[in-house]
């Protein structure tokens, strides 16, 4: 996955030429109380458990308490609301992921806040690959014969995904669009009950985490057709990439990083994104990172805000031409 990680820095990269090489010295009094770590999923979850893995270390560097506040609910919306709204002071910050900063501004028809204005970047926290996988009895072994068999059946293969508006979701619809095929979408309240019911039987596809999935495809008992990362997977290496096996330039990585209001000093953003970065690239926080299935992703604030930029424009293209709609 560390070949994920390289190819997400070169995109992250990408319209930063102009930017300033100097950056303002942080305040030597920042920070003077405790942080809030607003986390806009529940404890236990992927991101939750990345910004736990941080807190110990950045509570040594800043010398402050992290607090973390886990405020999940309406796709990361309500917990980024509360950011939007805070002090521009620093100290309260927000882990959002593709959804809220990128794709909810196009499945919502109203919004708590603007992505783009209401924040300041502070960097990209990690990069999540997903998997195609299937079930055995699936009279099909590889993505192409997914295809096929798909196209000659519309409408009727179903696929599950980890819930209306997830990453997992807008990749399932992406493949859907490329392939030019009509699948019946399945929503789940997260990717393991989504593989449990392909495991089972109920459902014959899946796009899920790779947690959920790899011990079960080393098993045998789902199989996995492509990963939606541009390179392949460590823990997958005979799997190809959904781009090797036909699709042409597909690629749905699912992303979380950390915000700050709007307004937020610059000395304060570049403070915390230097924090953050060393903490990521600590050996023993990086390992137990993939261990979850997450790529550590640090970067630049500039490069953070221009990624979003990039991915609200690809999603947002996705969603106008499937259709996606979610009320609150």
């Amino acid at each position: 996955m560390k070949s994920i990680a390289r190819g997400l820095a070169a995109l992250l990269a990408v319209g930063l030429a102009n930017a300033s090489l100097a950056q303002p010295n942080a305040p030597t009094d920042f920070p003077r109380q405790p942080i809030r770590m607003v986390v806009t999923f529940p404890p236990g979850g992927s991101a939750d458990a990345v910004v736990r893995m941080l807190v110990p270390r950045l509570n040594e560097r800043l010398g402050q308490q992290v607090v973390v506040d886990n405020r999940p609910g309406a796709g990361g919306n309500i917990g980024l609301a509360l950011v939007a709204k805070a002090p521009a002071d620093g100290y309260t910050l927000g882990v959002g992921a593709a959804g809220a900063l990128a794709a909810n501004s196009s499945l919502y028809a109203q919004m708590p806040f603007d992505p783009v204005k209401d924040f300041k970047p502070v960097t990209l926290l990690a990069a999540i690959p997903f998997v195609l996988v299937g079930h055995p009895s699936v009279p099909a072994k590889t993505q192409k014969d997914l295809i096929a068999l798909a196209k000659s059946e519309p409408g009727k293969l179903a696929i599950a995904h980890g819930g209306n508006g997830t990453a997992m979701h807008l990749s399932a619809a992406l493949f859907a669009q490329m392939a030019e095929v009509k699948l019946v979408e399945v929503p789940y309240k997260g990717s393991g009950p989504a593989a449990l019911d392909v495991l089972a039987g109920n459902v014959p596809l899946a796009v899920v985490d790779l947690p959920s999935a790899l011990q079960h495809i080393k098993a045998g008992k789902l199989v996995a057709y492509a990963v939606t990362s541009p390179q392949r997977l460590p823990q997958l290496p005979d799997v190809p990439t959904a781009s090797e096996a036909g699709l042409s330039g597909y690629d749905s990585t699912g992303w979380f990083g950390v915000v700050a209001p709007a307004g937020t000093p610059p000395a304060i953003v570049q403070r915390l994104n230097a924090e953050i970065t060393a903490a990521l690239k600590d050996e023993q926080i990086a390992a137990s990172m993939r261990n979850l299935g997450v790529e550590p992703a640090p970067g630049r604030p500039e490069a953070f805000e221009a990624y979003i930029r990039s991915e609200t424009q690809k999603w947002g293209k996705v969603i106008r031409q499937a259709s996606i709609r979610i009320d609150q």
